[in-house]
């Protein structure tokens, strides 16, 4: 443990032991379905090609669902397949009613088109949230009844812990340091819900530190290693650092070692922040405890069970 560490513990915000306890409680609440109306949530996750990265994203998801009780079933399809092909099976997927989460795991091999894999997706089991239905629900802001926006995990994790931390975030002044559709644009419309005054920034955005140094929270999501240094912000703020960074980190034994880092430069801000993600550990766990989240929550809305609250 770095030295920053240990000295600014209370100012660490622990997203790994927040997202253990709230698969408790998605285990729970799964149970308690089962045992109400008989209903076993269950994900479809498709993977297309061998790329490692994916297949380790793809076989923690469906490790952390089988922990908390949701049937996941895994499609692994060759890279070579056809965009008809996989457009198919994601139409068998939407008219199976015993599966009610599907995931497309991305990237997508060059002859697929990813927005058209997405938008095939019914909406009601995009759990990642990315269909342009729920993209538009999101924005206009239909968070509740059966017709609800199903939000992207990550930014979803964010605002928990953001919550489970300051608690009413009415009034705060946020900038969200990036404009992605599956961070960035929908974090910013979590945060204006929450009664925020939100800035978006980006690479472009003139006086980019003095902007950032204006937030109250700051969520850093551009994917620049360590971009935001300690100067960049405002003593006292939270700081939510959505990157995942591998970057050089030779040693005698292993010159060709890597290390992950975040969007923030850690040590250089722990000391000025109120609070912090670390990376790794911060919200990196919480994106598959939302994605199970989700489909507990996608289960629900399909069968007129009232969802949980998480």
């Amino acid at each position: 443990m770095s030295d920053s560490k240990v000295r600014f513990a209370d100012r660490i915000i622990d997203g790994k032991a927040f997202a253990e306890g709230l698969r408790e409680r998605i285990g729970a609440a799964v149970s308690g379905i089962e045992a109400a109306h008989g209903l076993a949530p269950s994900l479809a996750v498709v993977l297309v090609g061998d790329d490692p990265a994916s297949q380790i994203y793809v076989r923690n998801k469906g490790r952390a669902a089988e922990a908390a009780g949701i049937a996941a079933a895994d499609h692994r399809l060759d890279a070579a397949i056809s965009q008809e092909e996989l457009l198919t099976l994601v139409a068998s997927l939407n008219n199976d009613a015993m599966v009610h989460g599907i995931l497309v795991q991305l990237p997508l091999p060059d002859q697929i088109d990813p927005a058209a894999v997405i938008d095939a997706i019914d909406p009601a089991k995009d759990v990642d949230g990315f269909h342009v239905v729920n993209v538009g629900r999101l924005a206009s802001g239909q968070m509740s009844g059966p017709n609800a926006a199903m939000v992207p995990c990550t930014p979803l994790g964010c605002r928990m812990l953001l919550e489970d931390r300051l608690g009413d975030l009415t009034g705060l002044e946020a900038v969200v340091l990036g404009r992605s559709n599956i961070v960035g644009k929908p974090m910013a419309q979590l945060l204006t819900q929450a009664n925020c005054t939100v800035t978006v920034a980006h690479s472009k955005t003139r006086d980019l530190p003095d902007v950032c140094r204006r937030a109250d929270i700051l969520v850093a999501a551009v994917g620049r290693p360590q971009m935001v240094q300690g100067d960049w912000i405002k003593p006292g703020a939270v700081v939510i650092d959505v990157g995942i960074n591998r970057v050089p980190a030779p040693t005698g034994d292993d010159p060709d070692k890597m290390r992950l880092v975040g969007d923030v430069d850690f040590d250089a801000a722990i000391a000025v922040a109120g609070a912090i993600t670390p990376v790794p550990g911060g919200v990196g766990p919480m994106t598959i405890a939302c994605l199970l989240a989700n489909t507990v929550t996608a289960a629900c809305r399909q069968n007129g069970i009232d969802t949980p609250a998480w």
